[in-house]
């Protein structure tokens, strides 16, 4: 993915005239498929998840990507995150970006959490210096102290998404990329969870958010981008874009 030099002022993130098309299958099966072939039916159509999008994000903005299902949100999150790149137009960002979009998908699950975290830390780009200097807090966070020697593929799956998220949230970064993963958790682990959230962008980190809670969301994040149908329905004040959700 492109990069700005990080010694120009210049914007986190700009998407310019994107666009994303999926096909979707119609079959499942290799038996379905050659029956679809012999009858002459479509096996598969074109869904365009993003088509021509466009936006600036500023540095330390912390701004919210909304719609309904389908509108094209998550996959603008994971275009941003460098896992997919877009199929015309381009995606720039600046900085080193840590997207809580599928979190522990680099645990091992033969592996201890304490080996898990230096794995899944070196994944998300910090040096084994960081991972010494931040391992406690760490830990401390995920309140699964007790466990942190025991392999992972022992956890419950609360277990596993606190020290997931807890390895995420302390990563050293300039944009956090977050996608419905503050539903992690009891409601107190959310709480903490958010107040991390924030203690980052009060530092000047750049949050782009995607959830589907709109009270959150209008708490957390100034700016709101509506997606609808892979378009840009409306760019604005969170409150006005959480308003245009409702209504």
């Amino acid at each position: 993915m492109p990069k700005y030099s990080d010694s120009l002022a210049l914007p986190s993130v700009v998407v310019d005239d994107v666009h994303k098309t999926f096909k979707l299958r119609h079959t499942h099966s290799v038996k379905e498929t050659f029956l679809a072939a012999v009858k002459r039916k479509q096996l598969t159509t074109d869904f365009n998840a993003l088509d021509g999008i466009s936006f600036t994000i500023e540095e330390g903005e912390a701004v919210a990507l909304m719609g309904f299902n389908g509108s094209g949100k998550s996959t603008m999150l994971k275009l941003i995150s460098g896992v997919i790149v877009p199929d015309r137009g381009s995606v720039m960002t600046r900085g080193r970006i840590a997207g809580l979009i599928e979190v522990g998908a680099g645990f091992h699950p033969d592996l201890s959490g304490r080996e898990n975290i230096y794995l899944n830390a070196a994944i998300l780009g910090m040096s084994k210096k960081e991972i010494d200097e931040r391992y406690d807090e760490i830990v401390a966070f995920s309140e699964i102290e007790q466990f942190i020697d025991t392999e992972v593929k022992h956890y419950s799956s609360g277990m596993f998404l606190r020290l997931a998220f807890s390895v995420a949230i302390h990563t050293e970064v300039d944009v956090l990329l977050i996608d419905e993963i503050l539903s992690v958790g009891d409601e107190p682990f959310q709480e903490k969870c958010l107040a991390r959230i924030r203690e980052l962008h009060d530092a000047g980190k750049t949050l782009v958010v995607v959830s589907h809670d709109l009270d959150m969301v209008s708490r957390l994040c100034s700016r709101g981008i509506v997606l609808r149908g892979g378009n840009v329905a409306f760019d604005g004040a969170s409150a006005e874009a959480v308003a245009l959700m409702r209504a």
